[in-house]
């Protein structure tokens, strides 16, 4: 095999590094183990901070500590381990928080993207039970298969797409997660049919996608909802023909939008991971033909109640994970319509940053004064 002897040592990079539950990004010098068998080790070159990073601080997601999160990303192959076949060093590649084994179930049926590979339960490890990061004498975790927060990072080949060799890493990095998770909830998991009439909860990167999906999809009424007025122009500019602030109102969600469209709504997306929201996105969705998308990722080990009859009508009530795309077949393909101008990412990167202002990027978030941060390494 053509591999350098540098491609099998240990590198040592700057990562940002969570020691813990709700305390601040450390950007330490780890070591990067080099990738064992059917592994590749890439070097990241852009990441985007996005709401599910976030969550793992807080709580509302839990993830073994510590940790290094990042899962929106692009980079270029380093090295490979033995027995990979479809990536070589020096492609460019977006690692995937979905990987796509092509053996499972779900990879097999055509209908299905969440591969029994996918670490969605915080393990932190790769398949064979260990992590390839160490700091300070100790093993640090992995998030998601991904762990982008890294300059350098070792990933399953099913968890790798390659891409154009032509894309820029910077803007298609969002294809890791927000833009293909909210354009795929409404071009592959609800289908939106044109003429419809649909309601987006939440107009943050992921909510804008979403948005964009459904204009593509032909939609002629797409309603934009979020307690954050200053976010609604956005909203508009990428395709929402209205948009409300729920507090303006009254009456339920549901009910106002009842009254807008006349009883009209087909689908309806929750894109902000609310338990509460989430009920009134089926709520508000037509009783007999609606269909609700949840999109935003449920914080972790909560239930939810609800009166079975809003499904008893005649509503779907879908889940949606990374737009339903199958990811090693699908991300390239979506990196190519970016290419052939089908769509503009540039609506959803308000901030571009140096690796080292990730805390800044993160208060820009959380205070909503951003879309999309992309972190340049």
């Amino acid at each position: 095999m053509n591999m350098s002897l540098f491609s099998l040592q240990v590198i040592k990079c700057k990562a940002a590094v969570l020691w813990g539950l709700k305390q601040p990004f450390s950007i330490e010098e780890v070591e990067v183990a080099p990738p064992k068998a059917y592994e590749v080790r890439i070097k990241i070159l852009a990441t985007g901070i996005c709401r599910t990073d976030e969550h793992v601080i807080s709580g509302a997601i839990s993830t073994k500590f510590p940790v290094i999160v990042g899962h929106e990303a692009s980079g270029i192959v380093e090295s490979i381990g033995e027995g990979v076949t479809t990536v070589k060093p020096g492609d460019k590649v977006i690692p995937l928080l979905l990987p796509q084994c092509g053996k499972c179930s779900s990879c097999i049926n055509p209908n299905a993207n969440c591969c029994v590979k996918a670490d969605l339960t915080g393990k932190g490890v790769l398949s064979d039970g260990t992590t390839r990061f160490t700091c300070k004498g100790q093993p640090i975790y992995h998030f998601v298969n991904v762990s982008s927060f890294s300059e350098y990072t070792v990933v399953e080949e099913t968890s790798v797409a390659k891409i154009d060799a032509a894309a820029p890493l910077e803007k298609v990095c969002l294809m890791g997660c927000g833009f293909s998770t909210g354009y795929g909830a409404a071009m592959k998991t609800a289908k939106v049919t044109p003429g419809s009439t649909c309601v987006v909860f939440g107009l943050g990167g992921v909510g804008l996608s979403v948005i964009m999906g459904c204009k593509s999809a032909g939609a002629s009424r797409i309603i934009g909802i979020d307690l954050n007025k200053d976010k609604f122009d956005k909203a508009k500019s990428v395709g929402a023909t209205e948009c409300i602030n729920p507090k303006d109102y009254t009456k339920p969600i549901h009910e106002v939008l009842s009254e807008m469209t006349d009883n009209s709504v087909g689908y309806t997306f929750e894109v902000v991971g609310s338990l509460e929201t989430m009920i009134d996105a089926l709520t508000s969705c037509h009783p007999s033909y609606g269909t609700s998308v949840v999109v935003g990722a449920p914080p972790s080990s909560k239930m939810l109640t609800y009166d079975p009859m809003l499904l008893f009508t005649g509503r779907t009530w879908k889940g949606c994970i990374l737009g339903g795309w199958k990811t090693r077949d699908d991300i390239p393909k979506l990196v190519c319509d970016f290419m052939a101008k089908k769509f503009d990412l540039d609506p959803l990167i308000t901030h571009v940053l140096p690796f080292n202002k990730i805390s800044e990027g993160f208060d820009l978030l959380c205070k909503g004064e951003s879309i999309r941060s992309v972190l340049l390494m």
